[in-house]
């Protein structure tokens, strides 16, 4: 099942979504069925069904393969899919999972491999919802926010120490290319933020330029 809403993307400045790196994985068992999720960071619909193409892949001993994933700065794509269980008692609630989270930009995978009992509508859906939600538990989250984007040069001698006091301030640094002159990319909230703290930390000397606009993992 798939749903697209609209498109005021302008209104959206945040959303929580996973920190990138290793998936997440976790494993329950119900009537000697286990169901074990995986979640991992997507950032399209390609790379949310290379993960379930894995997953069956590597697990050919299983009986069903579910999936769920939210798309988009507002969740504006979902996708569920039950392969081959009731309608409505695997994908769906794990998609109530990761939305009731309020994440997006994550997909999520739960393997089953049947043990001889017959859980019924109800038992799949607590199953299949509660592997996600305990996968979800240990799961490293990250706030993801639409900053502006500035840039400033500087010689190479004063780069580490700039970079320090800006980090030190509260600027997010976002890196810093060598050429002739050491270019610190910030991101911040606004511009006016970078430019106070630039000047401060350089005694008026640096210069800050806007470079646009980027999405941003900020973590606690």
């Amino acid at each position: 099942m798939v749903n697209q809403a609209g498109d005021d993307e302008s209104a959206v400045r945040s959303y929580l979504t996973l920190a990138g790196g290793a998936d997440v994985v976790d494993t329950i068992e119900v009537k000697r069925s286990k169901f074990m999720a995986v979640l991992r960071r997507v950032d399209d619909e390609p790379a949310a069904r290379d993960l379930l193409a894995e997953l069956r892949r590597d697990h050919r001993d299983a009986r069903h393969h579910c999936s769920a994933f939210v798309l988009g700065t507002r969740g504006e794509t979902t996708r569920t899919n039950d392969d081959g269980e009731p309608s409505g008692t695997a994908g769906s609630p794990m998609l109530d999972v990761l939305q009731g989270a309020g994440l997006s930009d994550v997909a999520a995978v739960v393997v089953r491999w049947f043990g001889g009992t017959l859980l019924g509508a109800g038992g799949l859906a607590r199953a299949y919802g509660d592997a996600v939600s305990l996968a979800l538990a240990s799961a490293p989250l990250v706030r993801r926010e639409q900053r502006l984007l500035s840039q400033v040069a500087l010689p190479h001698s004063d780069a580490g120490r700039v970079e320090a006091e800006l980090r030190r301030r509260g600027i997010e640094v976002l890196g810093t290319e060598y050429g002739a002159r050491a270019t610190l990319l910030l991101a911040t909230t606004a511009l006016h933020d970078a430019e106070v703290a630039v000047a401060s930390v350089t005694a008026g000397a640096g210069v800050v330029e806007s470079v646009g606009t980027r999405w941003v993992d900020l973590r606690d």
